[in-house]
């Protein structure tokens, strides 16, 4: 019993860990990102587009679009229905993958100018100019008098005022 607890719990750890790297978080964010995509996609072709083409066309429905091969007939007292290629359905389709290549690459496209463009930005930021040696010494002397009350807190004026001798 206590080996078949371990090894579930080490698996449920074990998943955990997968499921915590980001990997399958990401996954399930692209994956309903891209269903929201698909719908705007499908309204995008069956709202806009395709009245657009039945301007052309004279039909909005694409699924009835067919081509018949052979009329239904009566053979032997039973009716064989008609043999037909549907293509309509194909240019639906194809419409579709169409509009959604075309409409990721546009999406692509200006995301990869707005990163572009912020990096260009943050490389004309001017740096801090870079410190000196003698900067560095400096400073570091400075520090030490300073902790120690002498020259850089106005030490200097005090040990000359001390030698000097009163008139």
């Amino acid at each position: 019993m206590k080996r078949v607890g371990g090894d579930v719990r080490g698996f449920v750890s074990e998943f955990w860990k997968f499921a915590a790297k980001g990997n399958m978080f990401d996954l399930a964010v692209g994956v309903v990102l891209g269903t929201a995509f698909g719908a705007i996609v499908t309204s995008l072709v069956k709202d806009i587009i395709t009245p657009l083409i039945s301007i052309v066309t004279g039909s909005t429905n694409f699924s009835t679009w067919t081509f018949t091969l052979r009329e239904a007939t009566i053979i032997g007292g039973e009716e064989v229905p008609a043999l037909v290629i549907g293509y309509g359905n194909l240019l639906q389709a194809s419409l579709n993958f169409v509009v959604v290549g075309l409409s990721i690459f546009i999406f692509y496209k200006a995301f990869v100018n707005i990163r572009t463009r912020l990096e260009r930005h943050e490389a004309t930021e001017p740096a801090a100019p870079p410190v000196s040696t003698q900067e560095k010494l400096l400073s570091e002397i400075r520090d030490i008098l300073s902790a120690q009350g002498g020259f850089a807190s106005g030490g200097k004026m005090q040990a000359e005022k001390s030698e000097r001798p009163e008139m």
